[in-house]
């Protein structure tokens, strides 16, 4: 969709804009294995709040939305597929300043819960793998404390909810298989199987489905998707503010 708005943006409104994923700003992959050491195991996998170059995300907006001059910017990229972000030489460049800034990603505007709700395990992973809550504890701090000097910058809020968690899996096996594709089997060496999956999403659960329940009351678009990821509604919930 963001790849979508920026070309109509450009070609029928003439706007110069670019597209950003929250994806592309991971920490690479030493770094997290760094924080898997000092924080908590589990920080050596991408995704949630904590495992972010936030500091990176902020500069590269701050650089992209300078009005004054024109120079050229380096748009991070991250490959899935070797989970490792792109060489500098394998980055987009563009020129700015840009007009309009679309920014993606997972758990944009989710916000951090209260302590006392991260006790309680909701899934085999907490349970089994973080019983003290440390790494979920990390996690809603890192949202906490990172997370709203971003949303300060954001205009418009969209939402592109999915019918439920249990769609996560298969939508998510379709991306593996596609990058799969993309790369070939020799280059596509973390990608994952069924099993590496099932656990890979449970990472993200809590708070996707706090995202689900909580932030459609709080966009300013709403896009309601089915299994088959077909937008069904489109609804406008919230006429100015943000989450």
């Amino acid at each position: 969709m963001c790849d979508y708005l920026c070309s109509s943006l450009r070609e029928e409104h003439g706007r110069h804009c670019v597209a950003l994923s929250l994806d592309d700003f991971y920490l690479t992959h030493a770094e997290r294995e760094t924080l898997a050491v000092a924080v908590h195991p589990l920080f050596i996998t991408r995704g949630v709040p904590g495992t972010h170059d936030m500091g990176l995300l902020q500069s590269t907006l701050e650089q992209l939305l300078r009005a004054e001059g024109t120079r050229t910017i380096d748009i991070p990229r991250f490959d899935k597929a070797a989970d490792e972000r792109r060489p500098a030489r394998a980055c987009d460049r563009i020129s700015s300043p840009v007009q309009i800034v679309l920014l993606e990603g997972w758990c944009l505007g989710a916000t951090a819960e209260a302590e006392t709700s991260l006790s309680e395990p909701i899934n085999a992973l907490e349970r089994d793998e973080d019983p003290r809550a440390v790494w979920r504890t990390q996690a809603n701090n890192s949202l906490n404390e990172f997370f709203p000097p971003l949303y300060d910058r954001v205009d418009q809020w969209i939402m592109l909810r999915a019918p439920s968690f249990d769609c996560v899996f298969d939508w998510r096996r379709e991306q593996e298989r596609k990058l799969a594709e993309q790369q070939g089997k020799e280059k596509a060496t973390r990608l994952m199987d069924d099993a590496g999956l099932q656990r890979f999403i449970q990472h993200y659960e809590r708070l996707t489905r706090r995202c689900l329940a909580e932030l459609p009351a709080h966009v300013h678009y709403l896009l309601e998707l089915n299994k088959a990821r077909h937008i069904v509604t489109c609804q406008k919930p919230m006429a100015g503010g943000a989450p």
